[in-house]
């Protein structure tokens, strides 16, 4: 079977064409050809089409075989060039060998035409697959280079010494190192010590093994001597030398090791936040108790001062546990706060005098309010309580000299620094308080918010201060961390959300209010004890009290009750209908009817749409009996609100 054959002819004689055409079809090809005898020609023909071979006669009036073959070369094309030429003599021969021609054919010898054009013809598919092939490998070593400059990992090889052989462009981005700085040094230079035994573990079973080892988490030294973690692997091979080498990929995962233990954190903080708030829960209502009683006791021993001394000490005692469950209901996030809209710059400057008495007068107090500062909505003396709480801790840290400095801003947190802070992205007020004191290492930051932990002498501190700050803070919708080092001093952030509004003004001292009353009240209490106290104190304060335990209790109750009710004092949280459901059920008939609510923690049912209704009120526990008696009393003497406003 014919193979067709692309031939371009450069001869001037039409008979030798056909001579060569001849002996290519006996030699068991189908030519498909074209003629040439000139340069221009010669340039348009390689220009048109492609061509498989090239058979030139050597000597023409006008053109010659090395005018034509340096065309050929200098067009680029890898065409085999073949003269075929009467008696040209062996110099000729060779010089047109030399030029670059494939082969040269004497026409007085035609059988070693056909053999030449199939040796040439292979020589030429074959040098074609071979540029292919390098073609090819030097596309895919092209695009191995970019994928390793390009890449976000670490590439390394490693040598059997443990020495770096090779680094990627991407060390320098992510640690600094410039370009060849790490070749020929141990790779467990940059390795942290806790984790270089476990690196050098799996380096050794890669290169003995020849195979792949995984590593989750390793802490890799920056160039500005930080530390940044990475998870990778590592895979063993040998060299063309047949020693091992280990090829190592390498992620940085220190954004997310750090999210991934702030929301560790945050959870440990939600999760003792639930318990210390039950805790102050129960605690609230026996305390509520021991000082109930208490007072009424001290006002039946006026004249027996002994007594009078020792149920004022057991007063005193309540009152400062009852402090400590305030703490924990602050740190819970679960306590009443009266906020306002207020410019902190304002308030701060008016508590530095106050801050200086804190911090003693050999520390330096530096104000930095910046002007502008925007308004915020929070409950100014509990923040100003975590300012203090702060400045008190840096003292103790700073010793007897140092400098505090109080300074706000103005920020805007984007997507991810809010997402580290553990807020919403928006605009916000920064409160910074920066001490000069000894500073924190990285496991006391860990865990500074967190109730009960204390690093100083026992005796000296609760360790609520900042679990405190910690619930304010969080409470107000903000956030609080630390920046620390040892030797380096702490810096105090404070974030809270700005808010458009002008500042409230505060409000005007209440005058005393009468405590006694007649009206009828409907009491709601699952503590028995706390049931009981109440009852007494609103009995001696002259009202007709209703007693039930239990939130279906009530509702009965106030159906079979033919009078008025004109108030009801209720528990929040208790087993079946809650006191919030049993103010609402019985709200139904007895619309006029006003709600007072107990909670050894501020439910955050009582407060979801904001402040409480006009003919609502909030005690918190423990209350003294005047408390409660001021508290219903001026709930009565309020102008009745509209219908609408006792439902939420």
């Amino acid at each position: 079977m014919s193979r067709k054959l692309r031939v371009l002819f450069v001869e001037d004689n039409p008979s030798d064409v056909t001579f060569i055409v001849r002996a290519l079809n006996q030699g068991g090809f189908e030519p498909v050809y074209e003629v040439v005898d000139d340069g221009d020609s010669l340039r348009h023909a390689l220009a048109a089409a492609p061509w498989d071979i090239i058979i030139s006669d050597h000597s023409m009036p006008s053109f010659d075989a090395p005018e034509a073959l340096h065309i050929v070369r200098e067009s680029g094309q890898d065409v085999p060039f073949i003269v075929v030429s009467g008696h040209i003599g062996e110099e000729t021969a060779v010089a047109c060998m030399k030029a670059g021609a494939n082969d040269w054919v004497s026409k007085d010898h035609p059988a070693r035409l056909v053999p030449a054009i199939e040796r040439e013809l292979r020589d030429a598919e074959q040098r074609r697959q071979r540029e292919r092939a390098e073609t090819t490998l030097r596309m895919r070593e092209e695009q191995y280079r970019l994928l390793v400059e390009n890449a976000a990992d670490l590439i390394a090889l490693i040598d059997d010494q443990g020495h770096v052989a090779f680094q990627s462009p991407s060390v320098t981005r992510a640690l600094g190192y410039a370009e060849g700085e790490l070749l020929g040094r141990p790779i467990l230079e940059i390795v942290h010590p806790e984790d270089a035994p476990r690196v050098s573990e799996m380096m050794g079973e890669a290169l003995r093994g020849g195979r792949r080892v995984n590593v989750d988490q390793v802490r890799l030294r920056h160039r500005d001597g930080s530390w940044r973690t990475f998870e990778g692997s590592g895979s063993g091979f040998f060299g063309e030398d047949g020693r091992p080498r280990l090829v190592t990929a390498a992620r940085d995962i220190t954004e997310r090791v750090r999210l991934h233990q702030q929301l560790v954190q945050s959870q440990k903080m939600e999760a003792v936040g639930r318990l210390a708030g039950g805790v102050a829960h129960d605690f609230n209502n026996l305390l509520t108790v021991i000082l109930g009683y208490g007072n009424l006791l001290l006002d039946q021993l006026s004249e027996n001062p002994p007594l009078l001394q020792e149920v004022d000490e057991i007063k005193r005692a309540a009152t400062r546990a009852a402090s400590l469950t305030q703490q924990l209901l602050a740190f819970s996030r679960k306590q009443l706060l009266s906020a306002r809209v207020v410019d902190l710059n304002a308030d701060l400057d008016g508590l530095s005098s106050m801050l200086q008495h804190v911090v003693g007068e050999n520390v330096a107090l530096e104000l930095r309010l910046q002007p502008g500062l925007g308004h915020v909505r929070v409950d100014p003396g509990q923040i100003e309580q975590v300012i203090m709480n702060l400045a008190i801790n840096a003292r103790d840290a700073m010793g007897e000299r140092g400098t505090l400095t109080v300074s706000t801003r103005n920020v805007e947190l984007d997507e991810a620094r809010a997402l580290a802070r553990g807020v919403s992205p928006g605009r916000y007020v920064r409160i910074e308080v920066r001490d000069t004191g000894h500073g924190m290492d990285a496991a006391t930051l860990g865990r500074l918010f967190e109730p009960f932990f204390t690093t100083k002498e026992p005796g000296k501190g609760t360790g609520l201060g900042l679990s405190t700050a910690y619930g304010i803070v969080r409470q107000s919708g903000g956030s609080i961390y630390a920046e620390s080092a040892p030797g380096l001093g702490s810096a105090f952030r404070i974030l809270l959300p700005r808010v458009d509004e002008p500042v409230t003004p505060e409000a005007e001292p209440a005058v005393p209010a009468p405590t006694r009353g007649s009206e009828t009240v409907l009491l709601v209490e699952d503590e028995p004890l706390v049931r009981s106290l109440v009852n007494d104190i609103l009995r001696k304060g002259g009202y007709h009290v209703i007693e039930t335990s239990r939130g279906e209790e009530a509702v009965l109750a106030a159906r079979r009750h033919a009078g008025p009710i004109d108030a009801l004092v209720t528990d929040v949280v208790m087993p079946g209908i809650s006191g919030i459901d049993a103010a609402q059920l019985i709200g139904e008939t007895r619309p006029d009817m006003r709600v007072m609510y107990l909670s050894g923690y501020t439910d955050e049912r009582v407060l979801r749409h904001g402040p409480l209704a006009p003919g609502h009120a909030f005690l918190q526990k423990p209350f003294t009996p005047d408390a409660l008696l001021l508290t219903l009393r001026e709930l009565l003497d309020r102008a009745p609100a509209p219908a609408h406003a006792h439902h939420r």
